[in-house]
């Protein structure tokens, strides 16, 4: 049963913002109540909807890249494709739309924060669209999901959308001839089961540096790839 004590914090908001921001409009007013309970707040929660949304999102998403972009190969089209129904996409967007706003969820996860976890906003992501599926069928969900990712990918360079920082700063070297870059770990803290490294990235021949940490040496490598290929790119 849904919890009677909910944090004053977090008032849950009317759904008309949200159809506006979809532009979609539910014949079936319960469809959508379910596609924003979490299984925290009621036994009936959004769970098999995500489940169809979740297919749904993949058909559409290869349906209109294979489309717009006629010059990527195969590999190139899969790469794009996960980056675009990956959680970390998938809660961008939600948060676009305020959709944390609108979940209905158990006191403990409110209390937590679950409004705004990226895990909890992927899966209600894909709900809605499952919703929509069922509400009105496959098209109105194409409009839907359509309607979410063509600005996003408009601001977003297909070409580079998805690849790790070690990999954009390996063909930018490479591009311009230029020797690829060497890593090397400057430091090491934290006990042996929680390590933190500490790894720099340089580029020699062009006198450029700069510093990553994480968890593991990977992770490290990464930030600090990135971290120099926004110097020689002019992105932040």
């Amino acid at each position: 049963m849904p919890s009677k004590s909910t944090p004053k914090e977090r008032p849950p908001s009317g759904n008309k913002a949200l159809c506006e921001q979809l532009g979609y409009v539910f014949a079936q007013p319960q469809l959508l109540q379910r596609a924003l309970t979490h299984r925290s707040y009621a036994p009936e929660h959004y769970e098999r909807l995500e489940f169809l949304g979740d297919s749904i999102l993949g058909c559409v998403i290869a349906k209109y890249l294979y489309t717009a972009y006629p010059k990527l190969s195969e590999g190139e089209l899969s790469r794009l494709r996960s980056n675009l129904i990956k959680e970390e996409t998938l809660a961008k967007l939600a948060r676009q739309i305020d959709l944390g706003s609108h979940l209905k969820l158990g006191e403990g996860e409110l209390k937590g924060g679950g409004f705004s976890r990226p895990s909890i906003l992927a899966d209600a992501m894909e709900s809605l669209i499952g919703a929509v599926m069922l509400d009105g069928g496959f098209g109105k969900a194409e409009d839907v999901v359509l309607g979410l990712y063509i600005p996003f990918l408009k601001n977003s360079d297909a070409q580079t959308l998805g690849k790790d920082a070690k990999t954009l700063l390996q063909e930018h070297l490479q591009a311009r001839h230029i020797d690829l870059p060497t890593y090397s770990i400057t430091s090491t803290t934290g006990a042996a089961h929680a390590q933190s490294f500490d790894v720099e990235c340089s580029i020699p021949s062009l006198d450029i540096s700069a510093h990553g940490t994480g968890n593991s040496r990977r992770s490290a490598e990464q930030q600090a790839a990135l971290a120099v290929y926004q110097q020689l790119s002019g992105t932040s």
